[in-house]
């Protein structure tokens, strides 16, 4: 029965891996797919179109007004004769003098969409962010399930060789316990980076909006290039890129523009206006005989509003107190930016001490590998002794893709906190 579930299992297995599709894609291309899949920047790039078409709409207030009406009319049981009218009018208005209100307006309206710039460029950024770091850990995921898979097999390699020494009485059956235990915990470690890098695997494929049969193959290796990194200078630049700089900048800009545009309220509107009258009109009350009648009127309409019960002066007080809040709100984000920009770049510091450490080890590990390389050849040593040398230099390794593994998070953190990625 167990074997008959083995095979089953083995079938069911093989299956998924034949409908399942392996892309080996690059870093650039899994930011260029998110960029153009993901819908946080679809709804976004909407938001954009929008702020422009409501930026169109506000300049509607600059031009003239036309308007054409025409009206046809029955009249029954008036007349000794049912009869019918028409009744056509043409107007045409234009606002001369709105207070200021118009222009900003439009002006608000072009911060608007300034400001719906800046925010998809911050969601961008975010996207590109987590987009790198998922990138990077499906890559370590692999290499932590090589790196489970070797230490594996090298337990059951020495449990091999324990139970032949037991064989010959050379060990106790304590040590081969002890042996089959790390073999336990060697084949939990190796199942673990398992489903880390099926975990790795979904979240990635989740922020490019990929099918679930999708299978990423990362293209990269992991290396990193040693820069001085001047505070300061990452500060100002931060001040300078920052997309939540010029956001809360553009902030303050419109709650400015809304305070003017609160006090136009109860400014005059002056504008000027022309009607053109056509009526077809009944020449008698008697008869039915019809003519036309045809008249223009034209002049200037003044509408000032007194006294609106103090409406206009609080909403401008409303505006103030929105303009000090965004004031304020500016304030706060420059500081966050500079907590978060201290704490990246102490992390990226502590990496780089890191990675100095790993490189150390690897050359250890590397010396101790190939002298036992050496031995092997000369019969001095085995070749489990061999690959005991060999898996610690690939420990090595790994340690050192880990540290530049925490060195790319850690600059992509770094990247983000300056405004560029």
């Amino acid at each position: 029965m167990r074997k008959f579930f083995l095979i089953v299992l083995g079938i069911f297995i093989f299956l998924n891996l034949a409908i399942a599709e392996e892309v080996a894609l690059t870093l650039d291309e899994v930011i260029a797919i998110a960029l153009r899949n993901n819908s946080n920047i679809l709804l976004k790039i909407e938001e954009l179109k929008k702020a422009k078409e409501i930026l169109i709409q506000s300049y509607a207030g600059v031009l003239p007004k036309l308007n054409i009406t025409e009206e046809w009319q029955r009249t029954v049981g008036f007349y000794n004769k049912d009869i019918s009218s028409i009744h056509t009018q043409i107007s045409l208005q234009q606002t001369l003098y709105q207070g200021g209100r118009i222009l900003t307006t439009i002006s608000i309206n072009k911060d608007g969409i300034g400001l719906a710039r800046v925010i998809l460029d911050k969601v961008k950024l975010e996207i590109i962010s987590t987009v790198k770091k998922a990138f990077y850990a499906l890559r370590l995921s692999e290499k932590l399930v090589e790196l489970n898979k070797d230490i594996w097999n090298n337990t059951q390699a020495h449990l091999e060789v324990r139970k032949k020494r037991y064989q010959y009485g050379e060990v106790s059956r304590n040590d081969i316990l002890n042996i089959e235990a790390s073999l336990v915990s060697a084949q939990k470690a190796y199942e673990e980076a398992l489903n880390q890098k099926e975990e790795a695997q979904a979240i990635l494929r989740n922020v490019l909006f990929l099918e679930e049969g999708i299978y990423i193959k990362p293209m990269i290796e992991f290396t990193y290039e040693e820069k001085e990194i001047i505070y300061d200078k990452a500060f100002l630049d931060a001040l300078s890129k920052r997309p939540e700089i010029r956001e809360y900048e553009l902030e303050e800009s419109i709650a400015k523009k809304n305070v003017e545009l609160r006090r136009t309220e109860n400014r005059p509107t002056i504008s000027v206006f022309w009607n053109y009258f056509s009526n077809s009109r009944t020449t008698s009350v008697m008869g039915s005989n019809k003519g036309w009648q045809d008249y223009q009127t034209s002049g200037i309409t003044v509408n000032w509003p007194i006294f609106d019960g103090w409406l206009a002066r609080h909403k401008v007080k409303q505006m103030l107190i929105e303009l000090k809040e965004a004031q304020l709100l500016k304030e706060k984000v420059k500081k966050d930016i500079g907590l978060e920009l201290k704490k990246a770049y102490l992390t990226l510091k502590e990496a780089m001490v890191r990675l100095k450490k790993a490189e150390s080890e690897i050359l250890f590990y590397k010396d101790n590998f190939l002298a036992l390389e050496e031995k092997y050849k000369k019969g001095e040593a085995s070749l489990l002794d061999k690959e005991d040398a060999e898996l610690k230099f690939k420990i090595a390794l790994f340690n050192k893709e880990e540290a530049v593994y925490d060195y790319l998070v850690a600059k992509v953190d770094f990247d983000k906190a300056t405004g560029g990625l």
